[in-house]
């Protein structure tokens, strides 16, 4: 029993009435009634009320003069509530603490930078400021609670299907791949440098090389990249994963088992327990993205062949582009002028769009420019209705950026997104290389250890650009959740693609000498992917910003005004690293 409290709130109930107890909390918040006073204290686990009865002079006056937020510890007995202050809300609703004695444990001393309670809008840098503040408050306390009960849960999961939990080092070798290090210097190898992990994506390929068969982790992975709503400046914790001796399916099987479990765990939304397999030429084509949002049901249809001869100017020598949405008649000039309006914003020189008559022909200023044959194409490429509406998009670009924007901007307007659902899919098929016209040379499209589809054959005699990856991705509601791929663990494929964005074998041999020696003995097919916890708990606890649900996050950029990082060092500990600043 500790000297400060027999019980927590969460332990104490109707049950306990009669009972002398003492409990320890923040006094969050106090009402005085006609000499009656209330007092709620709040600990980790919920709110108690404490009742001061007014034949306590000396103890209602000293309760009187408390400080919000002031830790506390309290001794009295529990008593039923009257049935006019019942409090369904709580967990302690049906019981009150009528106290005999108050300890101040410790009180403030400053005054509070904002309220605990009652719950408001705070500026973001006040928050990170006061991060500790922050946390007190019911809804940040809270998520933090997910957060952990999710975790805990993934782990259980993990371990159920045999995986086996294995750290691996936060201090490693850098990458010329991928986003950007954080290096740290060697204090005993003058001029070299460590970097933190990027991901575990070698050592947990390693460790299928020594013989394990399932490996996971809650791992932490650091990126000097710049933060984004989805994103966190500096670092991010993924679930990770590996596993030997399997193919693409196995992953695509495991994928899926693993991500319903998580979402109907911890939502009660309704989730499809079958995913869609999309390539990504076919999602780039039908949603503009290689992240659909599958809840909107408005597809992308391609009609550049249908202007190939077209007299209308802007839509010569570019992709068109079309979505076609049904019975929209009833819309004003107004609605229209909305999505001109957002297709400016996003950059785009403007929309056309047509509506289809009753009598099959077109309204629209660029009906005018169209031949019939254009018409006819248009109504066979897009199935339009009588009322329905053609928007155009027109772009340089192969997959026309702009389409998935409109696309997304309709679904919105037009209530077409099903807020009670997650959409979960596969992206497949994604391209092993792409041209970089910057450096005139090809690079990985994504991760440089995926097997090429074709293995060895397909590196020697495919057209590079026609050579897929065994990479899949899983996206839900327009968010990347899980990338991962089936590895390269073959060392000749693996020279050979490395060979062809420009790195010789002796690249592999300093840069990536731990795979390029260890794939000399015998490594088994191995295949694995990283679910992004922070992006789903920002998905399940519903919320658009990524920090709400981490403890102590940095602002978006990249700085810690509560423990005011980064900061100088001494100049003893720049000698001791070798370093001098410029």
């Amino acid at each position: 029993m500790s000297k400060y409290r027999t019980n927590t709130s969460k332990e104490l109930n109707l049950d306990s009435v009669g009972a002398q107890v003492k409990i320890a909390g923040y006094l969050q918040n106090y009402r005085d009634h006609g000499g009656v006073l209330f007092l709620d204290i709040r600990d980790h686990y919920g709110i108690m009320q404490v009742v001061i009865d007014e034949d306590d002079k000396d103890l209602l006056d000293f309760a009187e003069h408390l400080s919000k937020e002031s830790a506390l510890s309290i001794s009295g007995v529990i008593r039923k509530r009257s049935d006019d202050t019942i409090n369904n809300n709580i967990s302690t609703g049906l019981i009150e603490l009528k106290a005999n004695s108050i300890e101040i444990l410790s009180s403030p001393i400053e005054n509070l930078p904002f309220e605990i309670f009652p719950y408001k809008d705070i500026k973001e840098d006040v928050r990170l400021k006061y991060r500790y503040l922050d946390l007190r408050r019911e809804k940040m306390h809270n998520n933090i609670i997910f957060r952990s009960e999710f975790i805990k849960y993934a782990r259980e999961l993990m371990q159920s299907m045999d995986f086996l939990e294995i750290q691996t080092p936060i201090l490693t070798a850098s990458s010329p791949e991928g986003a950007r290090d954080f290096v740290v210097p060697s204090r005993k190898h003058p001029s070299k440098f460590y970097a933190l992990p990027q991901a575990p994506q070698i050592f947990k390929q390693l460790l299928m090389t020594s013989g394990f068969d399932k490996y996971f982790q809650i791992a932490p992975c650091f990126r000097d990249e710049d933060a984004r709503s989805d994103r966190t400046s500096g670092e991010f914790y993924q679930l990770d994963l590996e596993c030997a001796f399997v193919d693409v399916d196995d992953m695509y099987e495991l994928g899926q088992k693993v991500l319903y479990s998580l979402f109907t765990k911890f939502s009660n939304k309704k989730v499809n327990k079958e995913f869609r397999r999309i390539s990504y030429k076919d999602s780039m084509l039908k949603y503009g993205t290689d992240k659909p949002d599958l809840r909107n049901p408005l597809e992308i249809v391609d009609l550049t062949d249908c202007f190939k001869d077209t007299q209308f100017k802007p839509f010569r020598s570019v992709t068109v582009r079309g979505i076609k949405v049904d019975n929209l008649s009833d819309k004003s000039n107004s609605w229209f002028n909305e999505i001109v309006d957002y297709a400016s914003s996003i950059g785009m020189p403007g929309i056309g769009y047509i509506t289809m008559n009753s009598d099959g022909t077109f309204k629209g200023p660029i009906d005018k420019f169209l031949t019939d044959d254009e018409r006819k194409m248009l109504i066979e490429k897009s199935d339009i209705k009588v009322g329905g509406v053609l928007f155009f998009i027109a772009d340089k670009t192969e997959y026309n950026r702009y389409s998935s924007l409109i696309r997304d901007e309709l679904g919105r307007k037009l209530n077409l997104i099903d807020e009670d659902r997650f959409e979960l899919c596969f992206i497949v098929d994604f391209p092993m290389f792409e041209w970089n016209d910057d450096e005139d040379k090809y690079d990985f499209t994504h991760n440089p250890f995926s097997m090429p589809q074709g293995g060895m054959d397909a590196l020697n005699n495919e057209n590079l650009e026609n050579i897929l990856a065994y990479q899949y991705d899983i996206v839900c509601n327009g968010v990347e959740l899980v990338s991962g791929a089936v590895r390269n663990h073959d060392l000749n494929i693996m020279k050979k693609a490395f060979e062809i964005v420009g790195y010789d074998e002796e690249v592999l041999k300093t840069r990536f000498a731990s795979l390029y020696n260890a794939f000399k003995f015998a490594p088994p097919p191995h295949a694995g992917m990283a679910l992004g916890i922070d992006r789903m708990l920002m998905m399940l606890i519903d919320t658009g910003n990524i920090k709400d649900i981490i403890a102590f996050p940095l602002n978006n950029n990249g700085i810690d005004a509560m423990m005011n990082c980064p900061s100088e060092i001494t100049e003893k500990q720049l000698r001791d690293v070798h370093i001098k600043c410029r």
